[in-house]
């Protein structure tokens, strides 16, 4: 039996995808595992649509979970939505690039254009004349 390189190449990545799989799968398992031994009642949690709260109770026979996500009001939610175990320590935000910037100096990209979401306080002279002079060859 003659083997030539495509096969040899084929069975190889066939042969890595299948390791991929059952390495993710594994890694998956682990991490369901590891939050579900997090998931107690008095753990601050975040549900899949962004919601934070405080879980009161599971019942793992309705697959369901209480979240209290303000003082006195309980949401009866799916236990899939549970996406996480929230941490007060870390925060998801970048603070450090917020603290490096110089917020006195006008934040002015090099050609003049102002950035995203900063406010112009004054029309340029000359912006207000090409803009009227393109208005007035109409």
């Amino acid at each position: 039996m003659q083997f030539n390189p495509t096969t040899i190449i084929m069975l190889v990545l066939l042969v890595g995808l299948v390791f991929l799989m059952f390495r993710n799968s594994r890694k998956r398992k682990t991490q369901q595992a590891e939050l579900a031994t997090k998931m107690v009642p008095g753990a601050r949690v975040m549900l899949s649509f962004g919601i934070y709260g405080t879980l009161v109770s599971v019942n793992d026979e309705k697959v369901t979970a209480d979240v209290e996500v303000a003082p006195g009001t309980v949401i009866t939610v799916h236990r899939q939505t549970l996406s996480r175990v929230v941490d007060d320590e870390t925060t998801d935000v970048d603070t450090s690039a917020s603290t490096t910037e110089d917020t006195t100096a006008p934040s002015m990209e090099l050609n003049g254009e102002p950035v995203y979401g900063e406010r112009v306080d004054q029309i340029d002279e000359d912006t207000k004349r090409t803009d009227d002079r393109r208005f007035d060859e109409r």
